[in-house]
């Protein structure tokens, strides 16, 4: 339920890692190219009994919700709430300051072994982000309970960044998707950035011209650390995402525009 979070975490550490020079390379219009990229998602839910389970979408920070569709408390200040539509159908739905953030319903298959889940993203600009993503599940565990790994998805959503330099030696990044802003200066320090509410720091290490290391924190917490790298013709954004607790990073493409 936080693959939001996780695609924004990758758009803002791309405007961490760009500030070289006033004719930076990596400057430009970028879209990401959704059968290039190779979105990993993994989601853990573990029954603790009743109608009680724990949900880890990721970052290992997993919520403790009662499945009875009332709102409860989530991380990062949300709430979360969980309703069973039917035995193979459930409904969850992650608010903040009652508004909708995030909408999934998700469809147990009949073999048990496979879960759909038709997502969509409500962002603060009042646009709405629609992907299919279907599971599989790893290891055991019985109806909704398991650990699910996904990656195969559709993406419905054109997602576009636009890049600039900031103040000269630094870097601001427009995600037009999200109607968000990022400034940042690239000095190894960590610098704040809110996008969509969530507040993260961003440092990184020039490692050349055309590559850059990041690591991007919430809270003091490390949720990602990631490889940008561009292509020798200058028309492609290689971006490798590493999120704790995943055996597999997500592989983002973008093409200048």
């Amino acid at each position: 339920m936080f693959k939001r979070a996780f695609l924004l975490l990758a758009l803002v550490c791309l405007a961490a890692g760009a500030a070289w020079a006033a004719n930076d390379p990596m400057v430009g219009d970028w879209k990401l190219n959704p059968q290039k990229s190779r979105l990993i998602d993994e989601m853990k839910v573990t029954s603790l009994g009743g109608n009680k389970y724990s949900f880890d979408f990721g970052g290992g920070s997993p919520e403790t919700i009662v499945v009875d569709g009332t709102e409860q408390p989530g991380i990062l200040g949300t709430t979360l709430a969980v309703s069973v539509v039917s035995p193979d159908e459930w409904r969850v739905v992650r608010r903040k300051n009652g508004r909708m953030e995030v909408q999934g319903i998700w469809t147990l298959a009949k073999d048990g072994n496979a879960l759909h889940d038709d997502y969509t993203e409500f962002s603060d600009n009042g646009k709405t982000n629609h992907l299919i993503y279907v599971y599989e599940r790893r290891g055991g565990g019985e109806g909704f309970a398991g650990d699910w790994v996904s990656a195969s998805e559709q993406m419905d959503t054109v997602y576009a960044v636009q890049v600039r330099t900031y103040e000269g030696d630094g870097l601001s990044i427009i995600n037009l998707s999200e109607g968000t802003t990022t400034n940042v200066k690239f000095d190894g320090k960590d610098y704040p950035n809110v996008a969509s509410g969530r507040s993260f720091v961003s440092s990184g290490l020039r490692v050349n011209e055309r590559k850059v290391m990041l690591t991007t924190k919430i809270g003091g917490k490390t949720v990602g650390t990631d490889e940008i790298s561009l292509s020798d013709d200058g028309k492609t954004l290689t971006m490798t995402v590493h999120v704790p607790g995943r055996s597999e990073p997500n592989v983002l493409v973008f093409e200048r525009e």
